[in-house]
């Protein structure tokens, strides 16, 4: 039997313990066989081996590889900017790598440090690393809960368990047994956990797990088990980078050959294929990445989006699903009063009261006075000297609402003095405040008690009803009906009741003052919606993401919640509990979850599933949470989205990202930018790969065609040198594409040549090739002596005319504006000036092999340099005119 399902003397005996607790002895005994009361963590890798785990992935190690054959045929200028690029990305790798692992830290510094025992029969206080399973141990209010335990006496004991099970009010402990063996965490009302904290009253309890068997221990497990999955950029580059590598070899090695046999000169086609192999290599595609996220990361702390782990900026780009907990990240993680039921009316609350008092005047005996009265003076809230109201969110929330109606209870108080109160306790269900009557002015009684509590309970006390004719005979079923009503839209409801005394009765206890009650009204409070939560979730459905509502949380209220922001309608196979979800196979699991929006009353464990079982789909799946119980599926999650102020540090360590204004609307601005991100990498490997592909064309095909080798090493490595680099750069700085969140997501495992990508290198690299050649061939027909020279200005140029061309998907250059990316237009000028240098700097032209071109040759290189950027514009002219509304990158 689990621990709720016992009986209290039940689990004594089970513990070998008593009302007493153990002895010293014993507790060393059981000390030296549990082991500490501690979260273990495994074995971390050294600080050395992490570094080195970063050198691993497949276009890292091509890089290296590159980086030494540059240093062999004597280009150290490329191997010094691989070396740089290689290092810059392993030590931002390992920076996010290290920051992991404080994860687990920071969920031991949730435990109690101490902790009041009975040992023996006397209270001890010892370190709550010695406690051990049978101990007894004391808690009050402000006490965190030092291990699980099985309460063994209750007075009004209220624990804040919101971090551990997503409940967002503290929840009053009992002692008596629960049944149900599969009750979720949130309802295991006689157990007490660890990490959790007591708010108000007292209480026992009997420790029935220590350390990693807690529940906190668990999650421990799971956060140190559960491996961060590969974001969708770095799946798709690994990809790339070993396709790319295998393609390279194969044509520089039969470039090698055809030179051979054609009779060139052994060395060079060595060098050639070498250099050319080199060049294909786009080594400026890791700083590419880096840097665009970094920009992105950047842009978006304006935004209130702080990026923990790099590549998942570009994975919001991919997200289809995000699961959200609903306490504090879709709600306010506040209660308010929503609806009052009043002289038998509904009254909405949401925004503010109906009416407000006039302070001078005292309260009329009217049912909206006396119930606004009751609100203000019923409960044991208080303000600080800053204005914050303190105390239980069930009486924080009528105060605050009757206080701004005109009701203050400092004012209040003065007319109405408090002279005795029953407390609230879980058997009676209710809370009794008895005050005098400082302005009687004829009103025929002196005293007066005002009564909350649960409806069913007040109703059975009431004798009749105030309404605005006076007094009425209570109507139980339509004050039950209205209930219901209220409670079937997840509120909260309490019941308020009055009685007038002309004297204090002389004995103040339930029995004798909780009878013969006036029904005052209803009042239904709620966490609500924020309001900005709802218009996110309407952009996230527009950009094809779907979103889901993780919660501790009662069913009935997360419905209420998810209707209210839109996330379901009245579908009802939508919504499913923790425990029908726990009964479901994994394969029929699987075969539901992408039709379910709300999951109600889950365990830490159950979220977990959830994610795995949407990742299986082939979805990438954002998580966003607060609590403690989200931190493995945080880690697990394509993107871990963690809650900057009401976050615990817990969560904070497993995410990815962290909204600082716990807003739910900057996810959408973050998708956003991750779409422009990964836009402007597709933008990069376009360009660079249509570059690389245009000069192993002209080198491939001229020999075929019967022409020289038209470009020699230096020339290639110079052009991969200044065409690669700051042009490649500056694309990062690319705004937006128009529409670009009225698109779907990517998907999850489409390629990143997809939708015409690879086209478009094929294509424009022949274009490039051809031109390349026809400026070589239609030189050396001509007579012209400077072809070669002629050859490398336009392979060089016609590439800086490819990146102007392509920073839009479907948008003329000239539309955008010219230099609406400043970073480009500073890198084109750059390039030109620095080509045009190598023809006609004289030191320079014998270290590239150039020769100083006439007008008219350089005219005629830069006509057939622009072929390419009219190419580009004209394909863009029939995208426009094509069906699609929207670029699709």
């Amino acid at each position: 039997m689990e621990w709720h399902q016992q009986e209290t003397d039940q689990s004594i005996e089970n513990l070998n313990s008593s009302l007493k607790g153990i002895t010293h002895d014993e507790a060393h005994k059981r000390l030296d066989e549990w082991g500490r009361n501690e979260l273990m963590e495994k074995e971390k890798k050294t600080l050395f081996m992490m570094f080195l785990d970063q050198f691993k992935d497949f276009m890292i190690l091509i890089l290296i590889a590159a980086a030494v054959i540059s240093g062999i045929i004597g280009d150290l200028s490329d191997t010094v900017a691989i070396v740089v690029i290689v290092v810059l990305n392993a030590v931002i790798g390992f920076i996010q790598e290290y920051r992991a692992e404080k994860a687990m830290a920071t969920l031991k510094k949730m435990a109690a440090p101490y902790a009041v025992v009975i040992r023996g029969g006397a209270p001890s206080t010892i370190p709550a690393l010695d406690i051990v399973p049978g101990d007894v141990v004391s808690l009050e209010a402000g006490n965190v809960v030092p291990a699980d335990m099985r309460l063994l006496e209750s007075a009004q004991l209220k624990i804040e368990e919101a971090a551990l099970t997503g409940e967002s009010v503290p929840v009053e402990k009992h002692t008596a047994v629960i049944r149900d063996a599969s009750a979720p965490l949130g309802d295991r009302k006689n157990m007490a956990y660890k990490g959790t904290f007591a708010t108000y009253g007292r209480g026992t309890g009997i420790v029935v797990s220590t350390g990693m068997g807690t529940e906190l221990g668990k999650i421990a497990t799971m956060l140190q088990e559960e491996m961060e999955v590969k974001t969708p950029l770095q799946k798709r580059l690994a990809s790339f980078g070993k396709k790319l590598a295998l393609a390279v070899l194969a044509i520089c090695a039969i470039i090698f050959a055809v030179g051979i046999v054609r009779g060139e000169p052994l060395v060079l086609m060595l060098l050639t294929a070498i250099s050319l192999a080199v060049a294909a290599i786009p080594e400026a595609l890791p700083a590419v990445v880096t840097i665009s996220l970094a920009l992105g990361a950047k842009k978006m702390i304006r935004q209130n989006a702080l990026i923990r782990k790099l590549p998942a900026v570009e994975t919001l780009g991919s997200v289809t699903y995000i699961c959200s907990d609903k306490t504090g990240t879709l709600t306010l993680n506040r209660m308010t009063v929503e609806e009052l039921y009043v002289d038998g009316k509904f009254t909405k609350a949401i925004l503010s009261p109906v009416k407000s008092r006039n302070p001078e005047e005292p309260p009329a005996l009217k049912p909206y006075d006396m119930l606004m009265t009751a609100l203000a003076l019923n409960n044991d809230a208080r303000e600080d000297s800053s204005g914050k109201v303190i105390g239980d969110p069930t009486e924080t929330a009528p105060y605050s609402f009757a206080k701004n109606a005109g009701f203050h209870k400092p004012e209040l108080e003065r007319e109405f003095p408090r002279v005795s109160e029953i407390p609230f306790d879980s058997e009676r269900k209710c809370m009794t405040t008895f005050h005098r009557v400082v302005k009687d002015e004829g009103a025929g009684f002196e005293y007066i008690s005002f009564t909350k509590g649960a409806p069913d309970i007040l109703v059975g006390k009431a004798r009749d009803i105030l309404a605005s004719d006076g007094l009425l005979r209570v109507d139980a079923d339509g004050i039950s009906r209205a209930n219901e009503l209220m409670a079937s839209q997840g509120l909260r409801v309490l019941a308020v009741a009055m009685r007038r005394w002309k004297d204090l009765p002389a004995e103040v206890s339930p029995g004798a003052v909780e009878s013969g009650l006036t029904f005052v009204g209803l009042i239904g409070m709620m966490d609500p919606p924020r309001e900005e939560a709802k218009e996110a979730i309407g952009l996230c459905k527009s950009a094809g993401i779907i979103p889901v509502m993780i919660t501790g949380d009662h069913p009935i209220t997360a419905r209420a919640i998810a209707k209210k922001l839109g996330i379901i309608d009245d579908d009802h196979k939508a919504i499913i509990n923790g425990r029908e979800l726990e009964r479901l196979p994994l394969e029929e699991f699987e075969e539901k979850v992408e039709h379910i929006r709300v999951y109600a009353r889950v365990a830490p464990e159950q979220k977990l599933k959830i994610v795995k079982a949407l990742q299986d789909k082939g979805h990438f799946v954002a998580m966003t949470g607060d609590g403690v119980n989200d931190a493995p599926a945080l880690k697990r999650a394509d993107i871990g989205v963690a809650m900057g102020i009401t976050g615990t540090d817990v969560s904070k360590e497993a995410g990815h990202m962290i909204l600082l204004d716990d807003n739910f609307a900057t996810i959408v601005k973050s998708i956003k930018e991750g779409r422009r991100i990964f836009d402007n990498i597709r933008k990069f490997i376009k360009y660079t790969m249509a570059s690389n592909s245009g000069e192993i064309w002209a080198i491939f095909l001229a020999p075929f065609l019967g022409l020289p080798i038209p470009l020699l090493p230096i020339h290639i490595l110079w052009i991969n040198l200044v065409t690669d680099g700051l042009p490649g750069l500056a694309l990062s700085a690319e705004s937006s594409e128009k529409g670009i969140m009225n698109r779907p997501p990517r998907h999850p495992k489409e390629s990143i040549f997809a939708h015409g990508l690879g086209t478009h290198i094929i294509w424009v690299g022949l274009l490039v090739g051809f031109a390349t050649i026809f400026t070589q061939a239609w030189s050396i027909k001509t007579g012209h002596a400077h072809w070669q020279t002629m050859a490398f200005t336009v392979l060089c140029l016609g590439q800086m005319g490819h990146v102007l061309a392509i920073r839009s998907e479907s948008e003329s250059l000239f539309t955008q504006g010219l230099f609406s990316n400043k970073p480009l237009s500073g890198a084109f000028i750059l390039t030109f000036a620095l080509q045009m240098a190598t023809i006609y700097v004289p030191f320079l032209q014998p270290i590239f092999r150039t020769e100083a071109l006439t007008f008219n040759e350089l005219m005629f290189a830069l006509a057939m340099s622009s072929v390419v950027f009219i190419a580009v514009e004209i394909e863009k002219i029939f995208k426009r005119r094509s069906a699609d509304k929207y670029p699709v990158i």
